[in-house]
């Protein structure tokens, strides 16, 4: 089984967190930002592994802080559950429909972090969830995982779904890049080495 769990601890958030790459069947999401518990879940089951997250923020400042300091430790985890990345397949890629928006995310598990983020998002706010946090989330998680991560919204009007696309395609693509391929021999790099 590839798990890893960790709790974080600052003068803003306090966040534990669980990741089970090859069995979804616990998923329990409380970071007290409902939209972001929506979103979270969905990228797990999407994603089909294993999440627990709790966490209490700052969020009678906003949730920032929670969001991002979230996508921060689950991207940690993420590393550290793939240990030494040894027969994966490395690259995913996912479009996904959310009615009239669709959602793309392709990614690489490459040792090299990068972010590049494209969508426009016209309602500034969704609950207690501030959209500008989505690539916030997106770019903590794909930098502390050193993942390269394209992610974009080719289309659509209402934001909850252009977001709601955008999660689920990077459970699918995050999906498809950690599953172990038997015909894989070490690691799928011409370096010998994905770090």
């Amino acid at each position: 089984m590839r798990t890893a769990a960790k709790s974080r601890k600052t003068n803003e958030t306090f966040i534990e967190v669980a990741v089970n790459l090859d069995d979804a069947t616990e998923v329990t999401i409380e970071t007290g930002v409902g939209f972001f518990d929506h979103m979270l879940d969905l990228f797990a089951k999407h994603g089909r592994i294993g999440l627990v997250v709790k966490a209490k923020g700052d969020l009678h400042i906003d949730s920032h802080h929670t969001v991002e300091d979230i996508g921060i430790v689950l991207g940690q985890l993420v590393r550290e559950a793939l240990g030494d990345k040894k027969g994966i397949t490395r690259y995913g890629s996912a479009y996904v429909p959310m009615d009239e928006a669709l959602g793309f995310v392709t990614l690489d598990i490459s040792g090299r972090p990068f972010l590049h983020f494209d969508a426009e998002l016209a309602n500034p706010k969704l609950g207690n969830f501030d959209t500008e946090l989505v690539r916030e989330f997106f770019q903590a998680f794909s930098f502390q995982s050193a993942m390269t991560v394209h992610a974009r919204v080719l289309y659509g009007m209402n934001t909850h779904h252009k977001i709601e696309a955008l999660f689920k395609a990077l459970g699918r693509a995050l999906h498809q890049a950690v599953a172990v391929d038997p015909e894989i021999k070490g690691v799928n790099s011409t370096k010998g080495l994905i770090e």
